[in-house]
């Protein structure tokens, strides 16, 4: 062989040996995905996707094909893009249940935002999956910012949002700092919001953020608000909380200490540590030292400053101590909603105790019931008739409980068509542990909010700043009439003195206890103003 022709032969093997080796490492660098656009992390399937994936999660698997499905349907009508930013997996089922009634709420909100009010743009809703805790929010974000950019996907708003989290926060922070609208639907810690001054004008550290359920200072004061209503002058409290870094149980905490009581001092507050949310660790082996400390006090009521699991816990080593036979009321935030369904039947006896007779009372502050509005209305017109003598006129109703059972009422509808239609959610939505409705309500607003911006012009893309703009506007005539209760909405975007449905936690006498609605608590002290107009003086 001529030698111009080996050195040729050399050449091209070299070449094809250099190639093959850097096409190996890139397939060895390329990310691993759980599916396109859903990188695998840890474990984890990380990442935005809105045609139907359920990250692995088969509890979600329904609702997720679902939203697929109108998204599909509304693809070539004007239209922009809102993500649902939240854990899609989870080792427990209680939490994986959790995100099926928060998704199924979005569902629905959706639907209404797109069918309801018949005017584009419609809503396409994506799902990003920050991981356990929101430690891979930075990745999430770093895609929703190119959504936002995109003038394919149009990304409007930001919604879900469920835990008080630092990383919660920091995930917040960059959307807003970007001018990407956040409309934080289950966040209730109050680090996560934007401060209204005493004349009503904001001081914007995230500016573009909303709010529909109230900080835990709110909750604590419409607490307060109920239970000074309820003759509870002579209770002795005592605050216990956990000392783990979680801005929910820091602000829930700092609310539950600023509350004046009206009885005589308790005890000193107590401590506990957890490892994690949804990790009890040794926090039982505390819980028995605490329960014993409380029970050598005089204190009746426990303010109770944890995660659903801890308090789960905690409520049921109280119940065994049974120190003098004393009933023991233990009160908590919103977290709590989910406690019920995380309570066997064993627990329940625990609760009760061999007599039959309640040792425990879980009291907490839900963000929304079922049978608040109804319940509400009875007692209004029953007081009513007994001052007036003759009925009331449409004009003299309390809009702040006729119009959110008008929404319920809707809601309650829509589900049922949904059925009809033999649309799949994977369950039947409930709407006894608030999630749903409250999610629901999000969705409504950021569709108000949408359908506002674009004043009947089809052809025009709402701009993020616009919307952002939109939710201090949503108040007064501009009201949103939502399930749990009238959202109007402050120059910092926070709801103005936004109700709590009251609800407890009653073990009966046998059985599987009941969640029983007691009543709404205002973080005012008063209810919501005629047509929600927000007075230049808040509260």
């Amino acid at each position: 062989m001529p030698r111009w022709k080996k050195i040729l032969y050399s050449l091209l093997i070299t070449a094809a040996l250099v190639a093959g080796g850097l096409f190996g490492w890139t397939f060895l660098q390329r990310p691993d995905t759980c599916t396109g656009g859903i990188e695998r992390i840890g474990g984890e399937c990380i990442g935005v996707n809105g045609s139907g994936y359920d990250f692995g999660t088969p509890e979600i698997s329904a609702v997720a094909r679902a939203i697929g499905q109108e998204n599909k349907r509304i693809e070539g009508q004007p239209h922009v893009t809102v993500a649902m930013m939240m854990p899609f997996q989870s080792d427990k089922a209680a939490l994986r249940r959790q995100m099926r009634s928060d998704l199924q709420g979005a569902y629905l909100g959706q639907l209404q935002a797109n069918e309801g009010e018949g005017e584009p743009p419609k809503i396409r809703l994506v799902l990003a999956n920050p991981g356990r805790d929101y430690a891979q929010q930075s990745k999430v974000v770093d895609t929703l910012l190119r959504m936002a950019a995109s003038s394919k996907d149009r990304l409007r708003a930001v919604t879900g949002l469920n835990l008080s989290l630092d990383a919660t926060e920091k995930a917040v922070g960059r959307l807003t700092e970007n001018k990407i609208p956040v409309l934080a639907s289950r966040i209730t810690g109050d680090r996560i919001a934007n401060e209204d001054g005493a004349d009503g004008m904001a001081k914007s550290r995230f500016p573009g953020l909303a709010r529909i359920i109230p900080t835990n200072h709110d909750v604590a004061q419409a607490l307060a608000d109920f239970n000074g209503d309820r003759g509870r002058e002579n209770r002795r409290t005592v605050l216990v909380y956990d000392s783990r870094p979680d801005s929910y149980d820091e602000s829930l905490a700092k609310a539950f200490s600023g509350i004046e009581e009206k009885g005589p001092p308790g005890p000193a507050a107590m401590s506990f540590a957890s490892p994690a949310i949804d990790e009890a660790g040794s926090t039982g082996n505390q819980f028995t030292q605490i329960a014993n400390n409380i029970c050598d006090t005089q204190a009746d009521t426990v303010y109770f400053a944890g995660r659903t699991l801890h308090l789960r816990l905690f409520a049921l080593k109280l119940a065994q101590v049974g120190c003098e036979k004393r009933h023991y009321t233990v009160i908590s935030g919103s977290d709590a909603a989910s406690l019920r369904q995380n309570l066997t039947a064993k627990d329940w006896e625990q609760l009760r105790g061999a007599d039959g007779r309640a040792k425990v009372t879980v009291q907490y502050a839900a963000p929304a019931h079922p049978d608040a509005w109804s319940t509400e209305l009875t007692a209004w017109h029953k007081k009513w008739r007994a001052s007036h003598d003759r009925e009331p006129t449409r004009d003299e109703l309390p809009q702040y409980l006729t119009e959110p059972k008008a929404a319920l009422d809707d809601l309650k509808k829509l589900i049922e068509t949904t059925r009809r239609k033999g649309t799949d959610l994977g369950s039947a939505p409930s709407l006894e542990d608030s999630r749903t409705p409250l999610v629901y309500d999000g969705m409504v607003t950021i569709g108000t909010a949408l359908h506002q911006v674009q004043s009947g012009d089809a052809t025009k893309v709402p701009g993020l700043e616009d919307v952002g703009r939109e939710w201090s506007q949503l108040q007064s005539r501009h009201r949103v009439r939502g399930t749990s209760g009238l959202i109007c909405l402050t120059s910092g975007g926070n709801p103005y003195d936004k109700p709590v449905a009251v609800v407890e936690l009653d073990p009966g006498q046998e059985g599987r206890g009941k969640l029983k609605f007691v009543g709404l608590g205002w973080p005012t002290g008063r209810e919501q103003p005629k047509n929600c107009v927000i007075p230049s003086h808040t509260p």
